[in-house]
């Protein structure tokens, strides 16, 4: 039987330039980094690499424009979105929450690297997040792939301050899992919970962010 060929990492779309601005080299520089290193360290599956940036890098990057203040990301992971958005806008300060050591590692690690000041890495659980100091209440709290709306909510909402915002990353059953959290957005006090779709004037698939008020 012929070897299979590995996986060639997905050439960099037109768009991605027009979303990163003069930050693009970061981005590309960041976007080898994870297909290199992404597969040994379990931060992405060994198919990813053809579709690395569309799927990935740039489906995070079109959140940027939402962004504003203090913004934590539940979940980090790979970087995705929370390096991503470090690096499409360094007028805005990230705090990446993360449990699992080996992922913090790379993240600081690629902090560090690419010379990021806009950043602070965190090793815990989004309930374990020191309820008072510096870090809280953050303006944002952002998610990408890391639970549907019910769980999601009680874990993200309580880190956002009285009139902050949600900016959950999700599928395209964005508004059948909103219907399915009503009980917990109404503990929490969210309002103005809607679906926003971003991509579309890029020429990308539809990304699919639930935003939503905390207690306004």
């Amino acid at each position: 039987m012929a070897d299979t060929a590995p996986p060639v990492l997905e050439d960099e779309p037109a768009a991605a330039a027009q979303l990163f601005g003069d930050r693009i080299e970061l981005a590309r520089s960041f976007t080898a980094s994870l297909a290199a290193k992404g597969e040994l360290l379990g931060l992405i599956g060994p198919r990813e690499l053809p579709q690395l940036w569309s799927r990935h890098i740039l489906n995070s990057a079109l959140l940027a424009p939402l962004l504003e203040g203090r913004v934590g990301d539940v979940g980090s992971g790979a970087g995705l979105p929370g390096l991503v958005l470090a690096i499409a806008r360094p007028d805005v300060h990230l705090t990446l929450i993360e449990p699992m050591e080996r992922r913090t590692d790379w993240l600081q690690a690629e902090v560090d690297r690419m010379g990021l000041d806009n950043v602070a890495v965190l090793r815990a659980r989004a309930e374990e997040v020191p309820g008072s100091g510096a870090l809280l209440p953050l303006d944002q709290v952002t998610a990408r792939a890391v639970s549907a709306l019910r769980t999601l909510i009680p874990l993200t909402a309580p880190l956002v301050r009285s009139g902050g915002t949600l900016l959950l990353m999700k599928g395209g059953r964005a508004a059948e899992e909103i219907d399915a959290a009503q009980k917990v957005i109404r503990k929490h006090r969210l309002e103005d919970v809607e679906v926003l779709e971003l991509g579309a004037d890029a020429g990308l698939e539809p990304t699919r962010v639930v935003r939503a008020l905390v207690d306004p």
